[in-house]
């Protein structure tokens, strides 16, 4: 029997220090939540500025991404030192978003006003750049591009079908607009009205060799503005590359040419991905000419 109890004795040891490490855990953990919200961010925004002023780039990254995980307003700040860290990761186009909306938010008056305007020209720089090496063939590029392959044929015979379209041409065309009108951009994110367009929407008609881009802008007072652009397709990859920047909710497509921005679009990566895929097709067919009609 005293043998026993001897046995009994770790085990019960073992089980008693277990308790108290679990009832630590939970004191702790509930320590750590015990700050609201707006205290919790702004914790997070102090550690964050620390960090980046210690060029402490990785812990900058995960406070950030704790910030953007977590519900309620943040301040300004968090998107310029979003940009920070993402300009240093070489995640250009997110670093780009992020400064921007930091400048639309504070204006000339913001403390980070200045700065923000030049790492956005050196990002722009970098962005043609980059483009510049992706028509070269250049193997060197650093930043993820997201890449798409060319559709086959029984694809577009199958957009064909739907849409009643007399050429492969017509049919890729009439697809990509009824993406475009899908994929609207919209400031108010909550709530989509489908009897309220988009603030920004787009449109493509065909002219020869070149794509007419219409960009429809509605303003906050209600007034339409109506830009549009000529991308002539020779000499262009036929693989425009696109991302999503979930910070500022919004996703873009570059132009082929220079690397910068031909739509800005709702965030939703499979309807992005799909209208890059189908304007990539359309480019193709144009460069084939009377041929790919």
């Amino acid at each position: 029997m005293f043998l026993t109890s001897k046995r009994r004795a770790p085990v019960a040891r073992l089980w008693l220090t277990g308790m108290v490490l679990s009832s630590a855990l939970v004191v702790f953990s509930g320590q750590a939540q015990a700050l609201e919200p707006e205290h919790e961010i702004r914790r997070l925004m102090l550690a964050t500025e620390e960090s980046v002023s210690a060029g402490r780039w990785s812990e900058a990254g995960e406070y950030l991404n704790r910030l953007q995980t977590m519900e309620g307003e943040k301040p300004a700040d968090y998107f310029y030192y979003r940009g920070r860290a993402m300009l240093q990761a070489q995640r250009l186009n997110e670093a780009r978003s992020a400064l921007e909306a930091y400048v639309s938010r504070v204006g000339a008056e913001g403390q980070h006003y200045q700065e923000s305007l030049k790492l956005i020209t050196d990002i722009e720089k970098e962005s043609k750049a980059t483009a510049r090496a992706l028509a070269e063939g250049d193997g060197g590029v650093k930043e993820p591009v997201a890449i798409i392959e060319p559709a086959g044929g029984e694809d577009v015979q199958t957009l064909k079908r739907l849409y009643l379209a007399k050429s492969d041409r017509e049919a890729l065309t009439i697809h990509l607009n009824a993406l475009l009108d899908a994929t609207g951009w919209r400031k108010d994110k909550t709530v989509v009205r489908l009897d309220r367009p988009a603030d920004i929407q787009y449109r493509v008609t065909l002219n020869d060799s070149a794509l007419n881009i219409q960009e429809i802008r509605r303003e906050i007072d209600g007034t339409t503005v109506r830009t549009t652009s000529s991308l002539p397709v020779y000499g262009v990859n036929p693989q425009p590359r696109w991302d999503c920047e979930p910070a500022v909710g919004a996703c873009w497509i570059y132009d082929p040419r220079d690397g910068s921005r031909l739509f800005q679009l709702a965030q939703n990566q499979g309807q992005v991905s799909d209208i890059a895929r189908t304007l990539g097709r359309l480019i193709r067919n144009l460069q084939q000419g009377s041929g790919g009609a």
